[in-house]
């Protein structure tokens, strides 16, 4: 099914799973260290 929708369709969720990506690495780069301010500050600045 994804494949198909890969070779038919124009679009792409590409971008957005590269940007969740990197949320997921900030996050575990700062886990059990970081209160959710800090960790919330440093999302916003790598977006």
């Amino acid at each position: 099914m994804a494949l198909k929708a890969a070779l038919l369709l124009r679009w792409s969720n590409g971008p957005v799973e590269g940007i969740v990506n990197k949320i997921k690495l900030i996050k575990r780069q700062a886990y059990g260290r970081a209160s959710f301010q800090l960790l919330r500050q440093r999302v916003l600045m790598a977006v």
